[in-house]
């Protein structure tokens, strides 16, 4: 296996876009990246998009518009972990020596639903008994709080630093503070969740450059190193499921951190799949980031704040970045790579050397998640 870099990113800002297909916002981001790099479409040996909701064939659909055509390209869905997943393919062919320039992407736009919870697919047992993520998420929350002992305002920490860093952050869908009073006050949505400790559902697309170490060095764009990219799906089970254990994770993160040779003591940022608020403090500890039932004391001492030990969701997170399902994984690895190459403006985490990105993709009957995808990325 050889370096891959990751040498250009652009996203479309996320936000409420009704009139804007998921074709529309994943062309946007494409079109900006191939700008921003100087890339053009004869130098890209493959492309992957990944979305849930954009529809078939969404990223040949994108891809050809920027003039790529009759390269390799794929259109992968993995719920949440699409984007993530388009970049760990992209990954592959330039690892292995197959593709020395990949366009990966990520693109969705939830607002087509008009509201409410996301759709699920249905033929599954727990769907079909009234199961949807606001409720599954509720239900950990629920059990962290009793087996840790930890307060419902740690929740509510999560929420309020989250949409703090998200302020600013000009791709954010929220891009305001909100206070513990504001959070507490908030519609009740799901026992012990209120809506701001829930992500929006929202419209956007990201897209980033992955290559070889020969092209990185021609392109005007700095470059960062994806030391390590993994993918698991989740280990069917239908006994009992610890709720406060996201065992996906645990297992997706051990393999990232063998592949780069680093532990979490390491990492310096970290974006994660805070969909709600508790899953901030679940993958926190899956991460390594936190012990086993502490993560609760760490958000209140500020431990995970910019200035913080480890800055988690420096960018805002799903809670204020927003979340367009497929396009959040690459949007990640975007956030990652602007932190470290210097370019986060009024996010950047001073020193900044490694990053680590995370991602779920949905639940399926029997397993934590259907798929999880970890990323870390080193500035050389």
């Amino acid at each position: 296996m050889r370096p891959v870099y990751v040498a250009g990113a652009a996203v479309h800002p996320f936000g409420k876009h009704p009139g804007i297909k998921a074709a529309d916002l994943g062309y946007a981001a494409v079109r900006d990246l191939l700008a921003r790099t100087g890339i053009t479409p004869e130098q890209v040996d493959a492309g992957f998009g990944g979305s849930t909701y954009g529809g078939s064939l969404l990223a040949q659909r994108v891809l050809q518009r920027v003039g790529v055509s009759g390269q390799p390209v794929y259109t992968v869905e993995n719920a949440c972990a699409s984007g993530a997943a388009a970049v760990h393919l992209g990954w592959q062919l330039v690892a292995t020596g197959q593709a020395d320039c990949v366009v990966a992407f990520g693109a969705d736009n939830l607002t087509g639903f008009g509201g409410g919870t996301l759709p699920l697919t249905t033929g599954d047992i727990e769907i079909e008994q009234g199961m949807v993520m606001p409720a599954a998420y509720a239900m950990r929350a629920q059990r962290y709080l009793h087996d840790f002992g930890a307060a419902p305002e740690a929740l509510s920490a999560v929420s309020v630093k989250n949409r703090r860093n998200g302020a600013a952050n000009p791709r954010a869908h929220f891009q305001g503070e909100v206070s513990p009073a504001d959070v507490a006050g908030s519609r009740p949505i799901a026992d012990p969740l209120r809506l701001l400790h829930c992500c929006p559902n929202s419209d956007g697309g990201a897209a980033v450059l992955l290559c070889s170490a020969e092209i990185a060095a021609q392109l005007p764009t700095p470059a960062v190193r994806i030391r390590a990219s993994a993918v698991r799906s989740g280990r069917f089970h239908t006994g009992y499921r610890d709720m406060t254990w996201p065992e996906i994770t645990a297992r997706t993160a051990k393999a990232a951190y063998a592949m780069a040779g680093l532990a979490p003591s390491d990492v310096d940022i970290v974006e994660l799949h805070d969909a709600f608020a508790i899953a901030e403090l679940l993958h926190a500890e899956a991460l390594g980031l936190a012990d086993r039932g502490q993560a609760h004391k760490a958000i209140v001492a500020g431990e995970f704040d910019r200035d913080g030990r480890v800055a988690v969701s420096p960018s805002g997170g799903l809670l204020s970045r927003g979340h367009p399902v497929g396009a959040t994984g690459a949007t990640q690895i975007c956030e990652a790579y602007w932190q470290l190459t210097g370019q986060a403006g009024d996010l950047q985490v001073p020193g900044a050397e490694v990053a680590l990105t995370h991602v779920t993709g949905g639940g399926i009957f029997g397993v934590d998640n259907g798929a999880c995808a970890v990323h870390i990325l080193t500035t050389d």
